[in-house]
């Protein structure tokens, strides 16, 4: 019961540097040992259930043994989380604190997508600093659905976090081209794509990992699914920002549209058995960028326009 009457002191600051240190050093070095010692204890619990549910099986397994296994009561136990399948996540409350002030503090200049990659790059590295805990972690979590039901949870409570931090960013003035800047109708759609599209890279390159033992830089192939993100998503938007202004004048609009219709219905309609190619280009990209893009898919030239249009 030592650890449980420790665990018990540092939580409500009774005892040693944690509660009675003299002038600002003692008590910034007791806040340090605290959250070193709370997140210790974390980790034991989580380490404990993660074992107790490997050997015996999810549902067979309880708090009270959870709780025992770690060297603490029960009571204790529900100091540091809520369930027992929140045991089996025991970094990513505090992860989600860093990321929120990754974002809060974010200079205005660096381009917002910039910000949630670097955002969820924290979480990334949460997973990679404990390999063999991830690995495990990951196995458990297939053969168990509640598990799976609670990270996605955990996942969406990122994806809120990023699209809010997207919308503010949009509000403030985000600048997304340099001829176009929009209006704010499609703003929340932006955010939460955007958003998704991080988390969904983040997962898709974590899973992979994972499923090869935690072996591989990680982090690299991560930084190539951002590029991915940045090609597909916000290929025009510059670093900069400012007020939106006026959108694009309607003729103008009218005019790259009915090209681009008239591309696309020539493209699709060229031969009674040909395949169908459907393109997914952002509403400001430039028309010149769009049409080049369905020339690549179908293998033709990039010079001269008249390639898609006449055929």
């Amino acid at each position: 019961m030592d650890r449980e009457r420790a665990a018990g002191q540092q939580e409500t600051g009774g005892g040693g540097a944690a509660g009675g240190g003299h002038g600002t050093g003692g008590h910034a070095t007791g806040g340090r040992r605290a959250t070193a010692q709370r997140q210790q204890m974390r980790q034991d619990l989580a380490g404990a259930a993660m074992e107790l549910f490997a050997n015996q099986g999810y549902e067979e397994t309880t708090v009270d043994q959870i709780a025992a296994a770690a060297g603490v009561a029960r009571r204790t136990f529900f100091r540091y989380f809520r369930s027992k399948e929140e045991a089996i996540f025991p970094d990513h409350d505090d992860t989600l604190v860093r990321v929120a002030d990754l974002l809060a503090s974010a200079d205005p200049e660096e381009h917002p997508l910039d910000v949630v990659c670097r955002g969820i790059k924290e979480v990334l590295r949460m997973y990679a600093s404990t390999p063999a805990v991830s690995v495990a972690r990951y196995r458990l979590i297939r053969q168990v659905p509640t598990l799976r039901e609670r990270e996605i949870a955990v996942v969406a409570r990122y994806e809120r976090l990023f699209t809010r931090y997207l919308l503010g960013r949009f509000d403030a003035a985000a600048e997304l081209s340099p001829t176009w800047e929009r209006g704010g109708d499609d703003d929340p759609m932006l955010a939460e794509v955007s958003a998704a599209a991080v988390v969904a890279a983040h997962n898709h390159v974590l899973r992979r990992w994972l499923r090869a033992g935690g072996r591989g830089d990680v982090e690299a192939q991560l930084d190539h699914a951002f590029d991915v993100i940045r090609e597909t998503f916000w290929a025009q938007a510059p670093a900069a920002a400012r007020r939106r202004g006026t959108p694009l004048a309607p003729s103008a609009m009218q005019e790259s549209q009915a090209a681009l219709e008239h591309a696309v219905g020539s493209t699709v309609s060229a031969t009674p058995g040909g395949e169908v190619l459907i393109t997914v280009a952002r509403t400001d990209a430039p028309l010149e960028q769009v049409l080049d893009a369905v020339r690549t898919a179908l293998g033709r030239p990039a010079e001269g326009r008249q390639d898609v249009q006449s055929h």
